[in-house]
């Protein structure tokens, strides 16, 4: 595997960072300690600007090529979740409660490579905006760097992701043209009735029988109303009605998570829940107040831009290591946000056999934090050449 040989040299030291960041997780738009610990970094590496407290602790970090030309930009993401690490090793997360289990210490491990290396060559035309982001995982970190004016503000033209991938072998590629993760939306119904004694039902408008039916009914959306191609999930996650078991209860509550691929299947979908509450719950005498709440749009892939990140990602791992046509995945990512105001693209890499993202077993591999920052780097020097070239430079 073609790992630029400069990169090669400093793995150990990529490890160190990647094991400091997920020692010391944090959450949601509070990563400033993570970000002081990437600005120390690019300080080191010299790079030509760097841009603090973008969505609270975001960084945007410039690096100048040696001709003109316009500006690549390249995103890694640095929140941890909300889990209670159980693995054991030396660099464990000391914070109960958080960790790292998606990756993204070393997203931003590979990320920060790239900086180096693109920071001590410059091998290349126009400038790279490298994208250190906060509360992928929840809050829409990468919604608000593209409102506070990222991509005009760096007149970024092109931008580019990876995300880690459990179970596929190291360093193979995984993508496609076009919606790769999808939207998450979330939805809750409080359903309303008349509580009352258990052993008189009759007397009671009973808002669990009427909760029961339309948690069924909700499972026929993406089999009776929607076409057998289309990708959609629907799962119920919560239901609590009820204290004991000789009442009748007042209320229940239901809650679930929508994923969808594209706006005509997620518009259907909130037609018929509306449907489905409001007839269902009038056939019990009950009432149901839907509240639906638009999350995360679908990643969708720019066709040339993929094309163009696919031809790069065979020059890492070699064609057969490559996967262009990959089916989408029904996780969502906020780098959807990025995709929606510039072109791009977002590649899934293995990562080999570990435990799965969003596990608290899991943890990211060391080795591929070389080939993530060498496929970023010739995804510049590639894009933005010294001269006009469709050769990848030399090593």
């Amino acid at each position: 595997m073609p790992i630029v040989n400069r990169i090669a040299d400093y793995h150990d030291e990529m490890k160190e960072w990647r094991q400091y960041i997920h020692k010391n997780p944090e959450l949601n738009f509070d990563c400033h300690k993570t970000a002081d610990f990437v600005i120390k970094k690019l300080k080191e590496f010299g790079v030509d600007e760097i841009h603090e407290k973008i969505a609270e602790s975001g960084v945007v970090a410039i690096i100048n090529g040696k001709n003109p030309g316009s500006t690549i930009g390249l995103r890694a993401d640095m929140d941890a979740l909300p889990l209670q690490e159980i693995k054991d090793h030396e660099y464990k997360s000391v914070i109960d409660g958080k960790m790292h289990a998606c990756g993204h210490d070393g997203h931003t491990t590979m990320l920060l490579g790239a900086a180096r290396y693109l920071a001590e060559t410059k091998n290349f035309s126009g400038r790279v905006a490298l994208i250190f982001q906060p509360a992928e995982e929840g809050g829409g970190g990468g919604e608000v760097m593209c409102k506070e004016g990222i991509m005009d503000t760096f007149d970024i033209k092109q931008v580019f992701g990876i995300h880690n991938t459990p179970g596929l072998p190291l360093g193979f590629f995984s993508t496609n043209p076009g919606p790769v993760l999808a939207a998450a939306d979330s939805f809750s119904i409080w359903v309303s009735g008349q509580g009352g004694h258990g052993a008189n039902p009759e007397e009671t408008i009973d808002p669990v029988i009427a909760a029961v039916q339309i948690a069924q009914a909700i499972q026929t959306i993406s089999s009776r109303n929607l076409s057998a191609l289309d990708s959609v999930v629907i799962s119920i996650t919560q239901i609590h009605t009820g204290t004991i078991n000789n009442i009748v209860p007042g209320e229940a509550f239901i809650n679930g998570t929508v994923r969808t691929l594209n706006k005509s299947s997620q518009t259907t979908v909130v037609k018929r829940l509306k449907e489905i509450c409001a007839g269902t719950a009038q056939a019990f005498g009950a009432k149901a107040d839907l509240e639906y709440e638009y999350g995360y749009p679908p990643t969708v892939n720019h066709p040339k831009e993929t094309a163009f990140a696919v031809e790069v990602a065979a020059e890492i791992s070699g064609d057969v290591n490559v996967d262009s046509e990959a089916p989408p995945i029904m996780a969502a990512e906020d780098f959807a946000y990025m995709l929606e105001e510039r072109p791009g693209a977002y590649l899934n890499v293995g990562q080999g056999d570990s435990a799965a993202l969003h596990n608290p077993e899991y943890d990211f591999n060391d080795e591929l934090s070389p080939i993530g920052a060498s496929f970023f780097v010739k995804l510049v020097e590639k894009a933005q050449p010294l001269q006009a070239s469709t050769k990848f430079p030399k090593s």
